[in-house]
């Protein structure tokens, strides 16, 4: 079985090698020509199917909408030239402090 790192790395190597691509044949491509908005309003949807299925408590629909959540976000990151070891880079860096600390250091 893959690690979630593993697999999150060959996501992020097919996005970018689909930037390149005709939007015409491939999903990545179209969503990447339509501008960082489209993909952003993608992203928001596919988190409030993934938000409703956990609701409900449909695993195996919130491991296919959750999924559907990574999958967006690395296009979303890619749209804004980011990558997923920017989000990791920041995750490392709350590693120890306490949500509510973090929170609270971020301001208004």
């Amino acid at each position: 079985m893959s690690s979630i790192g593993d697999v999150l790395t060959r996501l992020e190597a097919t996005i970018e090698a689909r930037k390149g691509e005709s939007p015409d044949s491939s999903y990545t491509a179209s969503l990447l020509s339509k501008g960082a908005e489209r993909c952003a309003k993608k992203f928001g949807e596919e988190a409030v199917e993934a938000a409703l299925a956990g609701a409900t408590g449909k695993k195996d629909e919130l491991a296919a909408e959750a999924a559907d959540v990574l999958y967006h976000l690395g296009v979303l990151l890619a749209a804004n030239g980011l990558r997923f070891a920017d989000v990791a880079a920041v995750l490392a860096a709350r590693e120890g402090v306490s949500g509510h600390d973090e929170k609270a250091s971020r301001g208004k």
